[in-house]
């Protein structure tokens, strides 16, 4: 019977957890601290191949999004604070360098959405980035929910070159090898 509640210990301990440490950044939403991947709470960042438009220009807001968060952190170490897991099993955590609420400066920033369909805790940041029209409220964008659904700017074209199969491509069990599959999809993004 002992053996039973070991893993579910282990498990419990993952999804209630304080994580401090070095962080790599993996996208404006998402860091790894000691080989446990985080998701910051309550916010959407858009992704790493993600490009929006300001003054009639694309640029690369995912990436931008990205550099935002690495100069919050600053080389700094980071805490996590989180109670639950998502379903690719990253803790979703609010995180913090000294008392500076990451998950709050990245909205703030205009580098990343409240995600309302998780949470509301961020709403209040994002109406305050909208209004003074910085980050990615200074032109157009497509919201990061949307842009992994194969939504995208108009005039958002990619070359041959710069094509690659997504993530949802591969959730479905297709291949990168298998352009026109995930073409047929309309999953492409850019690298």
């Amino acid at each position: 019977m002992k053996y039973i509640f070991l893993p579910l210990l282990l498990a419990y301990s993952v999804a209630v957890a304080d994580v401090t440490g070095s962080v790599q950044i993996t996208d404006g939403d998402t860091v790894k601290i000691d080989g446990i991947r985080i998701r910051l709470h309550g916010i959407d960042a858009p992704e790493k191949n993600q490009r929006c438009k300001k003054a009639g220009q694309l640029w690369s807001c995912g990436r931008v999004s990205t550099e935002a968060l690495a100069k919050f952190i600053d080389d700094q170490l980071v805490t996590c604070i989180g109670d639950s897991t998502d379903r690719y099993k990253r803790l979703i955590a609010v995180c913090y360098v000294d008392e500076i609420d990451l998950n709050a400066a990245m909205v703030d920033s205009g580098m990343a959405l409240a995600y309302k369909k998780y949470s509301l805790d961020y709403v209040v940041n994002e109406e305050r980035a909208r209004n003074a029209r910085i980050g990615m409220w200074a032109g157009n964008f497509i919201d990061p929910w949307d842009w992994r659904r194969g939504k995208r700017l108009e005039n958002d074209v990619v070359t041959e070159g710069e094509r690659t199969c997504c993530k949802i491509c591969h959730h479905h069990g297709l291949l990168r090898n298998s352009p026109r599959l995930c073409q047929v999809m309309a999953c492409w993004r850019n690298v």
